[in-house]
């Protein structure tokens, strides 16, 4: 069984940044490739950035590109999305998900946090 804990949301102005953790409590964390969804009201919840399990393959939706940035420390069974810039677009709650899969699709995330809250004023 794996546990995920995200940490890190919260209230922010446009322009500013924000990290998010999300600690997993698993032996077997350096083989599960690792995401970060976020799902805004009424929208359907999207993948946001991915991870390979040894960090060296990154996935980003376009809308994010050179503004969000993913990285993992597998000592600390630890992943990370640093926001950089935030629009007021990036308001949602943000969910860190592990799979065995090197998958987009939500479906094949076995494995979710209880998500966080992040909102960005204009």
């Amino acid at each position: 069984q794996v546990q995920l804990v995200e940490s890190g949301g919260g209230l922010v102005q446009a322009g500013d940044s924000l990290r998010l953790s999300c600690a997993a409590s698993t032996r077997t964390f350096t083989g599960l490739n690792m995401g970060w969804f976020r799902q805004a009201p009424g929208k359907e919840r999207e993948l946001v950035a991915r991870i390979s399990v040894g960090g060296g393959n990154t996935y980003y939706v376009d809308s994010v590109k050179g503004r969000f940035t993913i990285s993992r420390d597998n000592a600390k069974n630890t992943v990370y999305l640093q926001m950089n810039s935030l629009k007021p677009e990036d308001t949602a709650v943000y969910y860190c998900a592990a799979t065995t899969a090197w998958s987009l699709y939500r479906f094949d995330y076995a494995y979710w946090g209880q998500g966080t809250q992040v909102t960005v004023s204009s």
